[in-house]
């Protein structure tokens, strides 16, 4: 059985390293916002070439205490991509602002640039990109609109750890960046935490507060904050991993130039290839009409596979009040999308299988 994601064997490699830390944590007597945190912060901005890296519980709320800190008045509206995991936007209905949908690109699957700028209005506050599957949004065309229309612009490169965009790492594409660690992400802990990057100090200063209950004096409050908080075991772990984190992003990088080069099946959609070296593939997600079978083809030869994401934001019971709309693109994308087996810990013999069975689909 070729599993699709084997968390065990991904921090086996780290395990004593992982005991180490834990221990040195435990030891120290202090376990919220320590010396752990401070270095992760310190360590993880310099990675993503950012001024400011805050440690937060996880994704969602990193997208959350942006949105606080920017104190968009409610009723403001915000461009969100339609293709999209719910936590994306669910902070966005948090704190009372309005969802903007925007389809994506039908081959990057990513919000479409050329499709935002119908979508702005007075009440328009914030653009917010989604770097899907480990892809970074083609960010100048978003980036010219947010200065023309005086927009701020808000990343959620969760599945984004370590890749680039013209030259640039992705949390220092946006004014800031949400990031999460949960325990199947390029860079993951081994638990809930998140981060949030950004080179403005004002923004930090603030989310620094809004994260602790609003407090940076203890039992003195700033802000009406949420208790938000990366603990130090998770910093440490995180610490632990990050330099490894550009070895497993081009370990990511072989096995999908490999599925590239090779997979050949009739009906096939293949993600795109035209930025193989800077996507750090968190995902490598296929495209096929008929995905039922295939994925049942697939199981049957010992190979699992997950789908990302079987039902759109807009057609979910949470989202009842717009069940109604219709989205085309994005729709069709969450019928057909399948989600191969890739990660750092893949051998090369799974990889080639993977490849071998997958050719003999339509001869199955």
């Amino acid at each position: 059985m070729i599993p699709f994601l084997d968390l065990k064997r991904i921090n086996e490699r780290h395990q004593s390293a992982i005991e180490e830390a834990s221990l040195r944590v435990l030891r120290s007597g202090w376990y919220i916002i320590g010396k752990e945190l401070q270095a992760f912060e310190r360590d993880f901005a310099s990675y993503c070439g950012t001024d400011y890296c805050l440690g937060v519980a996880n994704g969602l709320e990193a997208i959350e205490l942006i949105l606080q800190a920017y104190s968009f008045q409610p009723g403001s509206e915000v461009i969100v991509p339609a293709n999209t995991y719910i936590a994306s936007v669910l902070p966005v209905s948090y704190l009372q602002l309005v969802p903007v949908w925007v389809e994506p690109d039908p081959v990057t699957m990513l919000i479409d640039p050329a499709q935002i700028e119908e979508k702005i209005t007075d009440r328009t506050c914030a653009i917010l990109t989604v770097d899907l599957y480990g892809r970074c949004c083609e960010m100048e065309p978003i980036r010219a609109l947010a200065q023309q229309y005086n927009l701020k612009i808000i990343a959620d490169a969760a599945q984004a750890h370590g890749a680039r965009y013209q030259g640039r790492t992705a949390g220092s594409l946006a004014d800031a960046t949400a990031f999460s660690f949960y325990p199947t992400k390029n860079l993951g802990a081994l638990g809930d935490a998140g981060a949030i990057t950004t080179h403005d100090p004002v923004l930090a200063e603030k989310i620094r507060y809004l994260r602790n209950y609003g407090s940076g004096v203890k039992y003195y409050n700033e802000y009406q904050g949420i208790n938000s908080r990366l603990d130090e075991i998770q910093a440490a772990i995180l610490n632990i991993k990050l330099p490894y984190l550009d070895e497993d992003n081009n370990r990511r990088r072989q096995i999908a130039r490999r599925y590239l080069q090779e997979i050949r099946v009739p009906g096939l959609v293949l993600p795109p290839a035209d930025s193989l070296e800077d996507d750090a593939w968190h995902l490598f997600v296929v495209r096929h009409p008929d995905r039922q079978r295939l994925r049942e083809y697939l199981q049957g030869e010992g190979i699992l596979t997950e789908i990302h994401y079987p039902l759109p934001i807009h057609k979910q019971p949470a989202y009842a009040a717009i069940n109604h709309l219709h989205l085309p693109v994005t729709e069709q994308i969450h019928n057909q999308v399948l989600s191969l087996p890739l990660n750092p810990a893949m051998t090369d013999a799974e990889m080639e299988r993977v490849i071998e069975v997958l050719n003999q689909f339509e001869r199955a």
